[in-house]
């Protein structure tokens, strides 16, 4: 029996999410199709039924995860309409829970440099990801020009991707603490 278009796209939704949460877990290289369809609960015959390929999951997950950081940052960053809101939203970015869980943390962290070998088509998703955070963080450095808000968030930004990135290559617990503890200090007033 054919599904209905509403359950063709709750199943293609749920290939998304499994994909987007695999993927930041095993790297887009470390995870086979048939390994995100299992994940979805679906074998794996029926991806290209949604898919003409896996960069078009690969973007398409993407998009969902930079949409959901982009949610979570903001609703930090709600949490107060000051300077506050952004230090909740670099305290979250920048804590052990975010460090410990890739699955469901920054895509462009987990993923970046499979990202810089993409196609155009996901690495202009990557962009305007990253664009976006930039923006929303800027939005919040009201006392600065708008172009230097947006230069100030540019180094925030790439200071809180850096540091999470370092935290989570390193073997040694105590060294990834700090890394994570010192830039939370250099990036809070």
């Amino acid at each position: 029996m054919r599904k209905s278009r509403q359950e063709a796209a709750e199943t293609r939704q749920r290939i998304v999410e499994a994909a987007s949460s695999r993927f930041r877990e095993n790297g887009i290289d470390g995870t086979a199709v048939a390994d995100l369809m299992s994940q979805a609960g679906l074998t794996h015959g029926g991806f290209y039924k949604h898919f003409t390929s896996k960069e078009h999951v690969v973007l398409e997950s993407l998009q969902l995860a930079a949409g959901s950081l982009r949610e979570s940052m903001e609703a930090s960053l709600s949490r107060s309409t000051d300077v506050r809101g952004l230090n909740v939203a670099i305290n979250d970015y920048l804590s052990l829970e975010h460090r410990d869980d890739p699955g469901s943390g920054c895509p462009f962290v987990a993923l970046a440099s499979e990202l810089a070998r993409s196609s155009d088509e996901v690495r202009d998703a990557a962009t305007e990801g990253i664009v976006n955070l930039v923006n929303l963080i800027a939005s919040r450095l009201t006392e600065l020009p708008p172009a230097a808000a947006r230069k100030k968030a540019l180094v925030m930004l790439s200071t809180m991707m850096g540091a999470l990135t370092m935290a989570r290559m390193v073997n040694d617990e105590q060294l990834s603490s700090s890394i994570l503890r010192e830039a939370k200090k250099a990036l809070l007033p």
